[in-house]
């Protein structure tokens, strides 16, 4: 049995924008100060597990950028989407392609914009969910939630997985809850976050979708087949998440397993979310704003926030609190932490007044 790592790369990240653009999305860039990109990050943590069996499914348009990020990714590794599809066409493309290459293949399918602090923790939970995943079961990897959050959706456990110890028999996937609800989850126990991530068989991956989508399913495997055909074919494919047109109905159908993982994991979802990742990876002290980039372009008297400087000027913060400032050449952006998601309005709107030279 071999394991091939499955990475989309894919989306603009609209709600990191200015930062994330639709040229360089967020995947491309390096928002943790490490010097390594999120995608090359998600590179590096996958190697222990899959050595060079890799595929990475993104834009036309990103694929040069991809190449030059990895350089170590077989010729044949990158899989060029001619428009955005969404999850399910990206990663049953890789499974169709995987069916063909390596018939007894695992494959995990992991976001490049994910941020994952415990890489050992990680690739521990994720050789449990390949063996798993060799009795033909879809198996997700289910986070452990330290919040009630409102921004992912959540997995149900079921009852103890037979011949697996710590794995679940998935119940349901439920969408992105209330506060409220979400708070019931964690008190009641047994939720967990839905990261969409999955291990599973390309094979059995493909066959779930065809209960529910039996030409979209065959579509990817034609697709795999006879590559010429992908221009061809491509944009009559559905635009649908992996969750909706597989993992869900393959819940209700009891095909479901999940591996509770209990490693630090971020999707870094918005400005919030990313200042509270950096604070507690550098302990920032809460008497400043946290900087991701050159210290020496921002000058702070009582203010926290957040401060992306990326255009050479100073930045000058005064009596602010939670603030959000990233300031690139052709773009500022001013907001607050709380009202970070909000953000991808504003791209939407420059969309929406035709300047998307700027998203």
């Amino acid at each position: 049995m071999s394991f091939w790592a499955v990475i989309p790369a894919g989306g603009a990240g609209t709600r990191l924008w200015p930062l994330s653009r639709s040229a360089e999305p967020k995947f491309l860039r390096d928002l943790t100060g490490s010097g390594r990109s999120l995608l090359q990050e998600t590179y590096d943590r996958l190697r222990p597990l899959c050595d060079d069996r890799f595929l990475v499914v993104t834009g036309e348009v990103h694929q040069d950028a991809v190449r030059e990020q990895l350089p170590g990714l077989r010729s044949d590794a990158i899989l060029a989407e001619p428009s955005r599809r969404e999850s399910m066409a990206a990663i049953g493309l890789a499974a169709a392609v995987l069916e063909r290459r390596d018939a007894d293949a695992i494959m995990g399918s992991f976001p490049a914009d994910h941020v994952i602090t415990t890489p050992e923790a990680f690739v521990s939970c994720v050789r449990t969910a390949a063996d798993i995943a060799a009795d033909d079961w879809l198996v997700t990897l289910g986070i452990e939630p330290t919040f009630p959050s409102t921004a992912f959706g959540y997995i149900r456990e079921g009852e103890p997985l037979a011949g697996h110890d710590g794995a679940y028999v998935v119940e349901e996937f439920v969408e992105k809850p209330s506060e409220e609800i979400a708070r019931q989850y964690l008190d009641k126990g047994g939720y967990r976050w839905n990261a969409g991530m999955f291990v599973v068989r390309p094979r059995v991956l493909l066959d779930l979708l065809a209960v529910g989508y039996p030409d979209f399913a065959a579509a990817l495997r034609t697709i795999a087949a006879e590559p010429a055909r992908l221009e061809e074919l491509w944009d009559a494919l559905p635009k649908i998440a992996v969750d909706n047109a597989v993992a869900e109905p393959a819940a209700a159908a009891g095909r479901v397993a999940t591996v509770p993982a209990r490693f630090g994991w971020d999707d870094i979802g918005d400005f919030d979310s990313l200042t509270a990742l950096l604070d507690h990876a550098r302990q920032a002290p809460a008497t400043g704003p946290t900087i991701l980039g050159d210290a020496g372009l921002v000058s702070a008297l009582d203010s926290t926030g957040l401060v992306v400087p990326r255009s050479g000027r100073t930045i000058a913060l005064v009596g602010v609190d939670d603030i959000v400032v990233v300031d690139t050449p052709d773009a500022i952006l001013v907001t607050t932490r709380a009202r970070a998601q909000q953000v991808k309005q504003i791209v939407a709107g420059l969309q929406a007044d035709n300047r998307e030279h700027l998203t």
